[in-house]
């Protein structure tokens, strides 16, 4: 029997101002280096566009553990600031003082106190709606290869053991899935329960440490995981959130396929890229005939990449499979698209150069395991 799914929808595009909190274990005698680089920080933080406030907090009961929390005026603007190389240079001297942090993002639904006028762009936290969740976090990591040697990264990557799907009693590796467009590469999972703690599971395995050392002459971003410094900047650089996950309600058809989309975007125009292609996928959600039944968009920068899980080939429906269904849609994506990065030009008008759009965009599938897979 076919199981029946809830619809579930979570996005970073409802317009809800965002709280982030991030917990931190400092090492001993170094708390006034961590208030230097804080203020280092805070002063540079106050001028980011959607910056609202932020707090830094000591535990009363173990001063070793501190507290940040900022408030943004939505999730967008914050996780622009978050990719950038800016905010990088700005985190580094912090780094030196800190034995463990955990970062959490949080849409403010209800708050007591002074209300603040909506507007809307910002809706008042009384009128968002909470989301349906699956119990799923979904992340990804982008890299870059050097040139020439795409098939035999393609092929480490492809023949590693996967590691024991269950962490511990809470956390379970659900899928994994690589893909590549030209020297790019892009590793989704999807984990139950602590994301962070099925990351660290990952990466202790052997087998995974081997493949990752057998890749890295291969990148065009040097690391070196044995160097903590080096690793985080690496991971940091290569993070690639997800911003908007929508599957449709219903039985679950049997025979999905997933296919990763690759949506380079002009100078500046990511987020307003991928907040794009978010809405076309909450409406293909609501259509029954839509052959999208799954959608995660992935953005940073100007990479937006769109893992969709389709119940027909990729180009049975081509408008459908890019996510450009609708009058003018396709000349917005045009306009938010560098066409030429991707290999087409043109005005996305025609049915030739819609299709030429989807097989420039179509990711090559590297590996794709759920929990079980060996």
């Amino acid at each position: 029997m076919t199981p029946t799914t809830a619809r579930t929808s979570q996005s970073a595009f409802d317009g809800s101002r965002l709280r982030v909190i991030l917990l931190l274990d400092l090492y001993e005698g170094a708390q006034q280096q961590f208030l230097e680089a804080y203020e280092v920080m805070r002063r540079q933080v106050a001028g980011v566009p959607g910056h609202i406030s932020d707090q830094l907090c000591q535990s009363i009961e173990n001063p070793s553990q501190w507290l940040i929390t900022s408030e943004w005026e939505s999730a967008p603007p914050f996780l622009a600031w978050v990719s950038s190389e800016e905010h990088v240079e700005t985190v580094k001297p912090m780094h030196s003082c800190v034995r463990d942090t955990r970062s959490m993002r949080y849409s403010i639904l209800r708050e007591t106190g002074a209300q603040r006028p909506a507007t809307p762009e910002a809706p008042a936290a009384s009128r968002t709606a909470a989301r349906v969740g699956d119990g799923v976090t979904r992340h990804a990591l982008t890299f870059t290869v050097r040139p020439g040697s795409e098939s035999k990264v393609a092929e480490l990557l492809a023949g590693y053991e996967s590691p024991e799907a269950q962490v511990d009693e809470n956390t379970r590796l659900r899928r994994t899935s690589l893909f590549m467009h030209g020297n790019r590469v892009v590793r989704a999972v999807e984990v139950e329960g602590d994301l962070l703690v099925a990351l660290r599971h990952v990466a202790r395995q052997p087998e995974v440490q081997a493949v990752e050392e057998a890749i890295n002459p291969y990148l065009e971003q040097d690391r070196d995981l044995s160097d903590p410094e080096s690793a985080r900047v690496f991971f940091t650089r290569a993070a690639l959130p997800a911003v908007h996950h929508v599957v449709s309600g219903g039985p679950k058809p049997a025979g999905l396929r997933r296919h990763a989309l690759y949506y380079p975007a002009k100078p500046g125009l990511g987020m307003e890229l991928a907040r794009l292609l978010a809405e076309q996928d909450e409406a293909a959600a609501e259509d029954p005939k839509s052959p999208v039944y799954g959608s995660t968009l992935f953005s940073r920068d100007d990479i937006v990449v769109r893992l969709i899980d389709i119940t027909a080939d990729l180009d049975a429906d081509p408008v459908a499979s890019l996510g450009v269904k609708g009058a003018g849609k396709a000349s917005e994506l045009e306009r938010l698209l560098d066409g030429p990065a991707i290999g087409v030009e043109g005005a996305l008008d025609t049915e030739r150069n819609i299709n030429r759009l989807l097989s420039h965009a179509d990711m090559l599938p590297v590996t794709d395991r759920t929990s079980g897979d060996s």
